[in-house]
């Protein structure tokens, strides 16, 4: 085993591609309905208005609204309870954040010079797109399924198929824990063994390691392996915590002809940083016999995802009457660069009828540095009308269209992102978003409500459910000064698989999602 290691001291193993899954790439294709409090009252209905910081988000030409220099900033309250359900036992979890949610501006520069293209706005805005924080927690009692499936799956699959052979897995030839592990992450796939991944192995490892699972052969290098939890009924709980955000930076610029015509163009740098710490537990009811079984597990894993992608929108909104607006806008794919970080360790505790062992733990302190990935996200088009009743109200109305099966990891000729491409092909759909939003003004006060619908981007909407909100706010204007103020909901179901290999039974999760936001706009 001696002539396979080398070693790195500081616990980093710098490993091939993870096992990332669809889930990862809907996560970064998804926003959040975040902005400006008006924003967020009317449920983001912009597309053919402009004239608010955040509407530039949805179309560009937007910023040329403006008749006057204006900057704003938003703090929001984000409150999420999930319900979940497993096997018929209810949990509920809730989490808040308070959040600098947007902060931008907007320059208009009267064109006196073409009095055709009276005025060129440039703008800069910022947005948390998405705030990831939001934790849930599920148990019940699983008459079927163990976790021990989930490091079978990996032990058993090995190079080609094969199982992995026992040399990877097994320290006794002097190899510590750590280092066993790292060579693993650090080595696979070679040029001995093509078809074996660094990370299939390091699960497959972690499962001998706790004594979970076992060479059904120990004579035989190459033996497949067996569980040595035995069969019961398993009591479950899954903790899930996350955090991070996907911010985006716009740089805007936008002109307008015979105030008739606007046209908008966008540049959008965007940077995520995700975490997300999970802690699986596992207690069978299986009666003790003379033979050492598995009567507890746990399974702790902690994932860093981050990095910076690129887009860009261009849009353009023109008045077909003094009071209807008519806007159309093109947001292009993200370009995601990202890496994960991944740490790992397994308790289990072993027992026969006369005795429990001292728990194995493995926890091996590495953290892998995965190679950087790309990520391409899918391209958003959104139609959009809106009727303005002079001074007094408007309503707005947006219709978005996305194709989460575009959605790509690259590189594209890699093996794995080619097999998982083609599932995202197959799972992921066409989706559309409906936003509706109105304003009714009395002298300096200003009332205002939404409704949004959004189609869910699986075509199994077992997976993720379609999504439904409501929206209401206020504002009042003080002249130079405005203040505003919205409530924001949104539901939506999703099932949350805790392994995406083995145990694959997951948690119903009814997510509610609740969001007071407040806004300071200065006209300059």
């Amino acid at each position: 085993m001696k002539k396979y290691i080398w070693l790195l001291a500081i616990g980093l193993t710098i490993n091939a591609l993870q096992a990332q899954e669809v889930s990862d790439a809907v996560r970064y294709s998804q926003d959040n309905l975040n902005g400006t409090a008006r924003f967020r009252a009317m449920s983001g209905a912009f597309g053919a208005l402009g004239g608010d910081l955040s509407s530039l988000n949805v179309n560009p030409a937007g910023s040329a609204i403006f008749a006057n220099n204006q900057m704003g900033l938003t703090l929001t309250n984000f409150s999420n309870k999930n319900n979940s359900n497993y096997f018929g036992t209810t949990n509920s979890t809730k989490n808040n954040s308070i959040d600098l949610n947007q902060a931008g501006a907007v320059f208009v520069f009267e064109n006196n010079a073409k009095p055709n293209w009276s005025k060129v706005t440039i703008g800069i805005n910022y947005e948390n797109a998405n705030n990831f924080t939001n934790d849930f927690f599920s148990s019940g009692t699983n008459r079927n399924n163990t976790v021990a499936d989930y490091f079978l799956f990996y032990a058993n699959r090995g190079n080609n198929g094969a199982p992995v052979p026992q040399q990877f897995v097994n320290t006794e030839q002097g190899e510590s824990i750590s280092d066993l592990y790292s060579f693993l992450g650090n080595n696979l796939p070679d040029s001995q063994f093509p078809g074996l991944s660094g990370y299939d192995a390091q699960q497959a490892f972690l499962g001998y390691q706790a004594f979970i699972i076992d060479a059904v052969n120990e004579n035989n290098p190459n033996s497949p392996f067996s569980s040595n939890v035995p069969a019961a009924n398993y009591f479950h709980q899954n903790a899930v915590f996350n955090t991070g955000y996907n911010g985006k930076l716009t740089f805007n610029i936008a002109t307008s002809y015979k105030d008739k015509f606007y046209f908008g163009l966008n540049l959008n740098s965007h940077f995520t940083d995700y975490i997300r710490s999970t802690r699986f537990t596992e207690r069978n009811d299986a009666p003790v016999t003379n033979d050492f079984r598995v009567s507890q597990i746990q399974f702790d894993n902690d994932l860093n995802t981050y990095g910076t992608g690129f887009s860009f929108q261009i849009g353009a909104i023109a008045k077909v009457t003094k009071e209807l607006r008519f806007g159309l806008a093109h947001e292009s794919s993200t370009w995601y660069r990202l890496t994960d970080e991944l740490s790992q360790s397994v308790v289990a505790i072993s027992r026969n009828s006369s005795e429990t062992l001292p728990a194995d733990v493995v926890n091996p302190n590495v953290i892998n540095v995965y190679q950087p990935y790309k990520l391409q996200t899918p391209s958003k088009t959104t139609v959009s009308l809106a009727y303005v009743f002079g001074k007094k109200g408007l309503i707005s109305v947006d219709y978005a269209m996305r194709n989460f099966s575009s959605t790509a990891f690259k590189p594209k000729n890699d093996a794995f992102f080619m097999g998982l491409n083609n599932a995202m092909s197959n799972t992921l759909d066409n989706t559309g978003e409906v936003r509706v939003g109105g304003e009714y003004k009395i002298k300096a006060l200003s009332l205002r409500a939404g409704y949004r619908y959004e189609q869910s981007p699986y075509k199994n909407t077992e997976i993720m459910g379609d999504l439904t909100g409501y929206s209401a706010g206020l504002g009042y204007n003080f002249g130079s000064t405005k203040l505003d103020l919205s409530y924001a909901n949104a539901t939506r179901n999703t099932q949350q698989g805790f392994f995406n290999q083995g145990l694959i039974d997951g948690a119903r999760i009814a997510n509610i999602n609740n969001n007071v936001s407040l806004t300071l706009l200065f006209e300059l």
